[in-house]
């Protein structure tokens, strides 16, 4: 298979879903291994093509080429990301970029407002000056009257008029103290929008620690009751403490299922209706010897506590039959498959987006999902029966409601006992 991947350079997206993380990157430096071996021989081909004696060809003005960087041992120079002492991790960087991104939000905001306070407070320094301007030029003629009259009736006699200068510095100082005033309103204004930023910004900060407070929380619990788990199911193991823990005894082989076919009907190929699967595929024979070798002693597929195949239990299927069978249900329906590609088991669950696939690894004589500090169980069934009650995922909510059983007949995992 991996060298119709290499071949081909393409892979299934069905394939690459199944894969582990580093499985993945396995086969991403043998697909980069042959892109550089082709390269490598369609150079050393156009070179011996140069050196033959051939009609001289016209060069390309302005031609364009690629030259790759060789390293110190006149090979391509590759750097992943990572590998070296100097690289930052991955959550540094997207650290790092999220606080540049909201520097510099905070510093558009903050020009922002004092553009708009600046313009604001022009506007209403232009329009103060109008108005004293305009309110002086009303009083003034009469003040002066009315001056005037109060000294001839005291008999003082008319005094001299203000003259221009006067006035001029009367208006300088109203507008002055007016310019004062809004200068401090202003300010005022300025103070409040800082403190209220304060305010909010400090929210946010005390926010943002509750919900890390609350992370680091919920992953203490979890991995406590990860380490309890794992505590009590090697004590279950280990039985009283009389017996040595060194290695666990199989339990024996279940007696087989027997399907009594119905007289009348002609009996119908094992295969499961519906997929198409060659009899004398190596991989498919593969997989139901590794089952039968190495699952069989540890129950796979039977009930916790009877001898009877659990009625979520299903065959070699492919991911297409596993949703067919799926769409039929309600969310909350799911079934265990022995995945068709690799040595192991898949969950198909049904959720209210539509079905999840999630593999199951068998490798460690126990059975847990794919992935980091992940619950390992004894068996199948104790691993159906906790994920009843706790979801798969901490988002997702997947809790194992009800058991997608068999639509054909005979059931899909006949070939598995026989």
């Amino acid at each position: 298979m991996l060298r119709q991947i290499l071949s081909d350079m393409f892979i299934d997206p069905d394939l690459l879903a199944e894969l582990s993380e580093e499985q993945k990157q396995i086969l991403f430096y043998k697909m980069r291994e042959e892109q550089i071996r082709r390269w490598k021989e369609r150079e050393a081909a156009m070179e011996r093509k140069e050196s033959l004696p051939a009609k001289s060809r016209p060069k390309k003005e302005n031609g364009k080429s690629v030259h790759w960087k060789l390293g110190a041992d006149k090979q391509v120079w590759v750097w992943v990301m990572g590998e070296h002492h100097l690289d930052k991790p991955y959550d540094v960087l997207c650290d790092e970029i999220l606080a540049e991104r909201e520097h510099l939000r905070a510093a558009k905001a903050s020009e922002l407002r004092k553009a708009q306070s600046l313009e604001l407070t022009n506007s209403l320094k232009v329009q103060s000056q109008n108005c004293d301007l305009q309110a002086l030029k009303k009083t003034e003629p009469q003040n002066v009257t009315r001056k005037a009259a109060s000294e001839e009736a005291s008999g003082q006699g008319p005094r001299a008029t203000p003259t221009r200068e006067e006035d001029k510095a009367q208006t300088k100082e109203l507008i002055k103290k007016k310019d004062h005033e809004e200068m401090k309103q202003t300010e005022d204004e300025k103070t409040k929008e800082i403190y209220k930023s304060w305010k909010e910004d400090s929210e946010w900060q005390a926010s943002l620690r509750k919900s890390k407070a609350a992370d680091e929380k919920r992953r203490s619990l979890a991995k406590q009751a990860r380490e309890d788990y794992k505590r009590l199911s090697q004590r279950g193991r280990s039985g009283d403490g009389l017996q040595s823990p060194q290695k666990p005894r199989r339990p024996p082989l279940p007696p087989k299922p027997q399907f009594l076919q119905p007289p009348g009907i002609p009996p119908k190929s094992l295969g499961n209706q519906g997929v198409i699967r060659t009899e004398t595929s190596s991989a498919h024979k593969d997989t139901i010897r590794w089952f039968k070798e190495e699952q069989l002693p540890f129950r796979a597929g039977y009930e916790k506590n009877t001898d009877t195949i659990a009625p979520w239990f299903h065959g070699i299927l492919t991911l297409k039959k596993a949703n067919e069978l799926l769409s039929t249900g309600v969310p909350g329906s799911f079934l265990i498959r022995v995945s068709e590609k690799i040595k192991g088991y898949a969950l198909s669950y049904l959720s209210e987006e539509g079905c999840k696939h999630f593999l199951i690894d068998a490798s460690a004589n126990s059975y847990s999902f794919l992935g980091v500090d992940q619950l390992q169980h004894a068996t199948l069934a104790d691993l159906v029966e906790y994920h009843k009650e706790e979801p798969i995922t901490s988002l997702g909510k997947e809790l194992l409601l009800y058991p997608c059983g068999q639509q054909d007949k005979p059931p899909d995992y006949l070939e598995l006992f026989q």
